[in-house]
């Protein structure tokens, strides 16, 4: 049974907008970049060096390699940020499964029946009890009492102990391992596990 996501009050952009955003910025820049060194490019063509002794052009050339640089770290920051949001995304799929996996032992260990157990879910993720009561189309009421008996066979008194209880379990165990050099032996060691 799949259970409806939990949404946030403020308004949300589609997923990706603001990489997306910075991106086709970047490529504006990258864009005025090559006009403007094209345009001093044209004076230095027609000019030459004596150029330079032009007082207006000299503003326009710190401007170009100033645009330069904001584009080179714009650039830079936009890459890290995006392998930054690729991680953290990852990191969040890892931990959502372990939290399905670990509420599913929970469930099955306290012997919650598939309505306790869907309630228990909603619970989790933070509907009130009005709001599960309307998604499973019962009476608060009796969305009282499957939470008592979800709270009874759980061991614990309200909704802060069952979902501190999930998160202290999740906080317990490493999501990722860390990838561990192996050690060199030591000339000490001879061969010993």
């Amino acid at each position: 049974m799949t259970f409806p996501a939990r949404t946030s009050p403020r308004k949300s952009r589609p997923r990706g907008t603001e990489p997306a955003l910075v991106a086709a910025l970047l490529l504006f820049q990258i864009f005025c970049t090559v006009v403007f060194v094209w345009d001093i490019s044209a004076e230095f063509w027609k000019a030459g060096w004596s150029v330079l002794s032009d007082l207006h052009l000299l503003p326009e050339l710190a401007a170009v390699l100033g645009l330069m640089l904001a584009t080179a770290f714009v650039g830079i920051v936009l890459r890290r940020i995006l392998e930054r949001q690729k991680q953290l995304e990852k990191g969040m799929s890892v931990a959502s499964g372990a939290l399905a996996g670990l509420m599913e032992g929970y469930f099955e260990s306290w012997g919650l029946t598939p309505t306790e157990q869907a309630v228990a879910t909603f619970t989790i993720k933070g509907y009130s009890i009005s709001e599960i009561a309307i998604l499973r189309k019962s009476a608060e009421g009796t969305i009282k009492t499957h939470l008592n008996a979800i709270y009874r066979k759980a061991g614990v008194t309200g909704r802060a102990q069952l979902v501190s209880l999930m998160v202290e379990d999740l906080m317990r165990e490493s999501l990722v391992e860390p990838a561990l050099p192996e050690a060199a032996p030591r000339s000490g060691d001879r061969g010993h596990a």
